[in-house]
């Protein structure tokens, strides 16, 4: 499979040895100071690319790509307010995307379970429930794009919440994303039902990057021959 990497920080360094050990091969790495050379790509030279860049450059990189003709995995986080017009562009392209916050299968099960114990938790108003994500100092977006995906996947069972809202235990309304930044942390996310007599909490530690790079490998593969848009719940069958 010939692999074009977007984006060459840690992430994708970890990408590039996941895929090689695969047996992968990669064609291309292009990073801010050499994204001049997006263009040699297309098509007929690219399987499939994989996108971990920047908020404010994940988007172009992404419709690039679809229209192109280039499969395009994509793990940018901080820019999902234009991916519905990604997704409008691939259907309009008849091209193939996937998207995920986060490609480790251990954090996507995380995601199943929330869903479930808020489907149940609903019922019990004496619970208050938050989130909380800490990452490295790195890390541009706040909150990372698993913990809105973990706090979307709870308001879905919550009405009675309005939204999710960012370092605001004040804002009763809406569910609070409580966010860190502490030094050579990968990512842990913690999900936390609070009553006056006990406490229940999920949560997910990565121990790694390699466990987002193999979730990453893994839908490059999956992606090649189809069509459409897919994310992790289609890849694990969730």
């Amino acid at each position: 499979m010939r692999i074009l990497l977007i984006g060459y920080g840690k992430m994708g360094r970890t990408i590039e040895q996941t895929a090689l050990a695969k047996g992968h091969e990669i064609i291309g790495k292009v990073a801010h100071d050499n994204a001049h050379e997006l263009k040699d790509f297309t098509g007929a030279n690219t399987d499939v690319a994989i996108e971990f860049t920047h908020p404010e450059s994940a988007f172009g990189n992404v419709s690039y790509c679809l229209v192109h003709g280039i499969p395009v995995v994509s793990g940018s986080t901080g820019w999902l307010d234009r991916l519905e017009e990604a997704v409008a562009l691939c259907l309009k392209k008849q091209g193939a995307f996937f998207y995920a916050s986060n490609y480790s299968v251990g954090v996507n099960l995380f995601f199943h379970f929330n869903e479930y114990i808020a489907s149940k938790m609903k019922d019990y108003p004496e619970y208050s429930v938050s989130v909380r994500e800490v990452h490295h100092l790195q890390k541009v977006d706040k909150p990372s794009g698993t913990g809105i995906t973990a706090a979307e996947g709870i308001l879905a069972s919550y009405p009675n919440l309005k939204g999710w809202v960012s370092d605001n235990p004040e804002e009763k309304s809406k569910l609070n994303i409580i966010s860190e930044r502490a030094p050579d942390v990968v990512g842990t996310h913690v999900v936390t039902y609070s009553s006056e007599i006990d406490q229940i909490e999920l949560g997910h530690v990565a121990h790694s990057r390699a466990g987002f790079a193999e979730g990453a490998v893994m839908a490059a593969e999956w992606l090649i021959g189809r069509q459409g848009i897919y994310g992790m719940k289609d890849m694990l069958n969730l």
